[in-house]
């Protein structure tokens, strides 16, 4: 495999490019050498006084009107809208939420955070979801791990994120996410083509397309990517 598998990052709006022709891409290192943000973007961009992949997240995913959460391996990735829904229908093995507590396979302890999310029609900021789902302090301790369980199997995605500012608008801190179900933030786009689909289909749908833009990868490694 090619270390210059992907070209040099230099904007968001590369990003958004890239997102769309590729349909998956990882923000961090992983086995596949080289298909990564974190591996393609100058260092001067990383926690410097000038924007750079961290600040570009949330405008990537309202530019590129993709998915995006930790998707792979608890890691955060990117998924464009037109291969999302494969996506998840994968992941979900064919089973919207509903379905899953009806067949008694959703885990108890991802409910509540399933049934406040299915409750709305747009996202919420991390914190406040974590205040409204957790009374006690068993439950945020499993909040993290819960969300990041509903974000690997396709139930939740990141909308955005929200930065403190100073007293003179500059902004600091890590940005804190919102969440939403793919349901209210895709809309009808994502409901009338998630299922269209058995699971197994819309894996190998997505195993051909990595093919076609990993040719030199070893099967073995885009089907851990797919997960």
């Amino acid at each position: 495999m090619s270390k210059n598998i992907l070209p040099v990052f230099h904007s968001a709006d590369d990003i958004v490019k890239l997102i769309n022709e590729l349909g998956f891409l990882p923000f961090f290192r992983n086995e596949i050498e080289g298909f990564s943000i974190a591996e393609c973007c100058p260092p001067e961009l990383w926690f410097s006084d000038v924007d750079g992949p961290w600040e570009w997240k949330g405008p990537i995913i309202k530019k590129a009107g993709c998915a995006y959460g930790k998707f792979y391996k608890n890691k955060a990735m990117f998924v464009s809208r037109e291969w999302f829904p494969d996506f998840a229908n994968y992941r979900r093995d064919g089973y919207d939420y509903d379905s899953r507590m009806d067949q008694g396979i959703a885990r108890h302890k991802d409910n509540d955070i399933m049934m406040k999310l299915m409750s709305l029609d747009s996202d919420i900021l991390s914190k406040n979801l974590k205040a409204d789902v957790c009374p006690d302090k068993e439950s945020r301790k499993t909040f993290d791990s819960s969300l990041s369980f509903l974000q690997m199997q396709c139930y939740v995605t990141t909308t955005d994120f929200e930065y403190m500012r100073d007293r003179n608008g500059k902004v600091y801190g890590w940005g804190v996410a919102r969440y939403a179900t793919p349901e209210a933030h895709f809309g009808a786009d994502f409901k009338d083509r998630v299922y269209r689909y058995e699971p197994e289909e819309s894996k190998s749908r997505i195993l051909t397309h990595l093919k076609s833009i990993l040719s030199d990868c070893p099967e073995k490694q885009l089907l851990k990517l797919i997960g």
